[in-house]
């Protein structure tokens, strides 16, 4: 577990390595999430 807490706040590209992992799961999420509300939103046959 340090190494871990090491590699992300020990140093730079370690901490931006994993904000970008967070930002991409988070849009995956979110365009996930859009997507399945647009189609239980649609109306039938359209």
């Amino acid at each position: 577990m340090a190494f871990w807490l090491d590699l992300m706040f020990g140093s730079d590209v370690g901490l931006m390595s994993m904000l970008v992992i967070i930002a991409t799961v988070l849009l995956i999420s979110f365009y996930a999430g859009y997507f399945v509300y647009k189609v239980m939103k649609s109306e039938p046959g359209r």
